[in-house]
């Protein structure tokens, strides 16, 4: 035992006193902040584009301020969108409420546009040939920088119909035609109503009704209806299980190279000379979850000071339902299965390999098998007993990351306690097998291959 601890030791050590482990360990929660915030920058600092919009003759009369109106209506939607949803907030949970709102409401901001006065060369100049010689000009680079435009669009009629022809600076922006398009369909919706005697303006309100809709259920969380508190337990067993497929398979890949990089040196010679290979095995495979563990706990501490600070109205909330829904527990317990399954694994694969070329072989289909789980646990969010996520969580290598997605949804007892006595008892065949396997592939020389994987765990030497 106290050689399994001495080498659990030098695992975690061989890592934790490392610069790099360190940062990547910070890259993951870093990254994550990143990808919530860099398209909300984006679109903050995405410019303003300048559009000129000039009829081409008397037929398109009218146009120009049919684009005009619902470029305002857009606009003022919303803005009162915008409104609502801080006033929601500030009730909810203060200023820092109103202000997570206004961050996640600038994403859903449509096109960033305003329709200028168009210069008075362009203005005065004549549909054809020369009014579209001076269109290129103002969208080059042959004028003033405060002189050029974005887009400009020409309105006409075919055939009776609203057209436009949209000019723009950058040939793959096609934001500014898509507007259009959309204000062209309003102008001529409007035109066909007016035609026919119907008021624009009782379309328009009928259109723009939006029915009080309220969900309840004699499940949710006040006994009627619906909230965010009801959706929250399944948002969080969903990023549990990514959160849990993440640190497995890190664990593990960790693991392996470390088995392959001390084969390939020759250490695990000497190791051997003084351990038996149980004890090796043993003390790696637990030295590297105590590193997997510091893992888990500094990603809980940075998301739970972040939530705390960033979202303080959800902090309680959430707190809430993973202490009292036993989340914390069925996650720690799917962890170890899950953790035991692919760790000696990964290991008895380490043991045959020298180069990561050599463990290629064996960790391509594995990882095939890891990307069903990835896809299966977005389904289990909406219909966490559907018969196919019944079904593939009672397969072991799926269950500590399938159950972990649908522990929130309080599957029957049955399905949780036989899924926990499946999986252990995979991962205590896995330990054997990959034990037999681990021996016989630490002192050998054969090039790893299934034959001589599987051979090595029948013969067990």
């Amino acid at each position: 035992m106290k050689r399994t601890l001495l080498i659990a030791r030098r695992e975690f050590a061989a890592y934790a006193k490392t610069v790099g482990f360190w940062l990547s360990l910070l890259a993951f929660p870093i990254f994550g902040v990143l990808g919530g915030a860099i398209p909300v920058l984006m679109k903050s600092s995405e410019p303003i584009r300048e559009v000129v919009v000039l009829e081409e003759g008397p037929q398109a009369t009218g146009l120009a301020a049919s684009v005009q109106s619902v470029l305002q209506q857009e606009k003022d939607r919303r803005e009162e969108r915008r409104r609502e949803a801080e006033a929601e907030a500030e009730k909810a949970g203060g200023k820092s409420g109103a202000a997570a709102a206004g961050a996640a409401l600038s994403q859903l901001d449509g096109l960033k546009m305003t329709i200028v006065t168009p210069p008075a060369d362009l203005a005065a100049s004549a549909p054809g040939q020369a009014r579209e010689e001076l269109v290129r000009r103002y969208l080059g680079d042959e004028v003033p920088e405060a002189q050029q435009l974005d887009s400009v669009v020409l309105l006409d009629r075919v055939d009776g119909k609203p057209s436009a022809r949209v000019w723009t600076r950058r040939a793959s922006d096609d934001s500014v035609g898509n507007f259009i398009e959309r204000a062209l369909k309003d102008a001529n919706r409007s035109e066909v109503f007016q035609s026919v005697g119907i008021d624009v303006a009782v379309v328009e309100a009928t259109n723009s009704f939006e029915p009080e809709i309220k969900t309840l259920s004699p499940n949710s969380a006040s006994g009627g209806e619906t909230s965010f508190r009801d959706e929250l337990p399944g948002i969080i067993g969903l990023l549990s299980g990514f959160l849990l497929w993440s640190l497995i398979i890190t664990g593990a890949s960790i693991l392996l190279n470390s088995v392959m990089e001390e084969k390939s040196n020759k250490i695990l010679e000497v190791l051997l000379s003084s351990a038996s290979a149980t004890e090796i095995l043993t003390g790696k495979v637990l030295g590297v979850a105590l590193l997997t563990v510091t893992v888990l706990l500094a990603w809980g501490g940075i998301g739970a000071a972040g939530l705390i600070a960033g979202l303080p109205q959800y902090a309680p909330m959430i707190g809430e339902v993973l202490l009292s829904s036993g989340l914390l527990f069925y996650f720690a317990v799917y962890a170890v299965g899950g953790y035991l399954m692919y760790a000696v694994l990964f290991a008895a694969i380490g043991a045959f390999c020298e180069t990561p070329r050599d463990a290629q072989t064996l960790m391509g289909p594995i990882m095939m098998i890891l990307v069903v789980p990835l896809l299966v646990m977005q389904m289990a969010i909406r219909t966490p007993d559907a018969p196919l996520v019944q079904i593939m969580s009672w397969i072991p290598f799926f269950t500590p990351f399938l159950m972990s997605a649908r522990a929130p949804s309080e599957p029957p007892m049955l399905e949780i306690v036989g899924t926990m006595a499946g999986m252990f008892a995979f991962a205590l065949l896995m330990i054997w097998i990959a034990g037999r396997a681990f021996r016989a592939g630490a002192l050998s020389d054969v090039k790893l291959s299934w034959r001589s994987f599987a051979g090595a765990i029948g013969r067990g030497r």
